[in-house]
């Protein structure tokens, strides 16, 4: 790759899709070619993850405040990052840890580098005359369009209703392209729209733009999605349209070890049965966090017991760090890493995470925040990596569906592509 020269880098205040403020950055490269990133940020969070810098003055948005990380960009990085030639991304973003020089990118603030990081490769990108999926796609592999997985009922810190359980998601497995995957979304999610209204629940969204119904068991919901999958014409099987789950543990685990889940105390081996009988009754496929982030012995018997049948995807418990997924792999934990960029904190990293699970047979789905903008690179990055799998939220609200529009749009100018999870990404 022929050496690139910064010559600008600007970062501002915006707000995110839940009214926090969160950073816009925009990069030139010498020859014109600049490049924008929307910071994502999280409201259901790993304590591992990359640290957000906020300004913490409770007079303006109650301390949320990021304009010291935008000082952060337009001062120190911008400074460390001027006039000198850069040959990689991988380079820059090696700079931006070193700048740094924490574990969890706490003196510059993960918000900040992941900004500057996303905003650099869609600016080489361009100056390359690449789409953002071609530069990031490995060599080794072969791009892909993911399998999306809509939320369509929210909970948790998700929503202001009682479920416990955070994300209960749709995924049109057996759709023949991506175009019949988003279709399938859209469908479903308007008929399961009008059931609950028929039925005097509550169709408020949650932070990820799932409706958000007054139950509060999940099999209420899991009855809820079967219908609506069926009533919308498409058939509720794990390889058709499947249900995946984000239960998010942390949020309901007890202070003791146990876990909370719709007024039930349940110790971490009956929370997995559980998961066994829903998965008995429901065509579930897929089960993110299901248990603590440090419930590692939890983690090991979920693995053990329901590893072969499904996947089981570690978030809180990996939070993308390529160091946290290699102990995983090697603990046997999980079968699956959940790819959020802003939780390491750069490109370079994410990728790393995303070649170590690939390497070990481990499946990768790439996914949003709770609090997003307007910004696809997350689409970018799931066609690039060739993983398989997707989750934006719902097919619902600007900036969700402009993940899965951008998906329609790649497809339609690429129809070679294949749609659908990648190898080893079943069970």
């Amino acid at each position: 790759m022929c050496a690139f020269h910064i010559i600008d880098l600007g970062a501002m205040q915006i707000l995110d899709s839940r009214g926090r403020p969160t950073l816009s950055v925009t990069l030139t490269l010498a020859g014109g070619a600049t490049g924008w990133a929307g910071v994502p940020s999280g409201a259901s969070t790993g304590t591992k993850e990359a640290v957000e810098l906020r300004d913490g003055d409770t007079t303006r948005y109650d301390g949320a405040g990021v304009t010291r990380a935008a000082a952060r960009i337009t001062g120190s990085i911008f400074h460390r990052l001027k006039g000198r030639p850069w040959h990689s991304l991988a380079d820059v973003d090696q700079a931006l840890i070193e700048l740094d020089g924490t574990s969890d990118k706490s003196r510059l603030g993960g918000n900040a580098t992941v900004g500057v990081s996303m905003a650099t490769a869609r600016a080489v990108a361009s100056s390359h005359g690449q789409q953002l999926w071609e530069f990031l796609s490995p060599y080794t592999v072969r791009p892909r369009m993911p399998v999306p997985h809509f939320n369509l009922v929210s909970g948790g810190l998700h929503a202001s209703n009682q479920l416990d359980f955070q994300e209960f998601m749709i995924a049109p497995i057996g759709a023949p392209s991506m175009a019949e995957a988003v279709r399938a979304g859209a469908e479903i999610y308007a008929v399961l729209r009008r059931n609950l209204a028929a039925a005097g629940h509550p169709t408020g969204q949650g932070d990820d733009g799932g409706l958000a119904p007054d139950f509060t068991r999940p099999r209420e919901v899991l009855a809820a999605l079967v219908q609506a999958i069926d009533d919308a014409g498409y058939v509720p099987a794990r390889d058709q349209v499947a249900i995946a789950l984000d239960p998010a543990a942390s949020r309901f685990r007890r202070s003791d070890g146990d876990y909370q889940v719709a007024g039930e105390r349940l110790s971490g081996l009956e929370l997995i049965e559980l998961y066994a009988e829903l998965a008995d009754d429901y065509p579930i496929w897929s089960i993110e966090d299901g248990l603590a982030e440090d419930d590692l012995e939890g983690w090991r018997r979920l693995t053990d017991r329901l590893g072969e049948r499904l996947q089981l995807v570690g978030d809180d418990v990996f939070v993308t760090n390529p160091s946290l997924i290699g102990r995983g792999i090697a603990g046997e934990i999980a079968n699956a890493a959940l790819i959020k960029v802003n939780q390491v904190g750069t490109v370079t990293e994410t990728l790393q995470a995303m070649e170590l699970c690939r390497k070990h047979g481990y499946a990768r789905m790439v996914s949003h925040r709770s609090g997003e903008t307007v910004d696809d690179f997350i689409a970018e990055l799931a066609v690039a990596s060739g993983c398989g799998q997707i989750k934006a939220g719902a097919p619902a609200r600007g900036e969700r569906v402009i993940k899965y529009n951008r998906l329609l749009h790649i497809a339609s100018q690429r129809p070679d592509l294949p749609y659908g999870l990648a190898d080893g990404g079943g069970r």
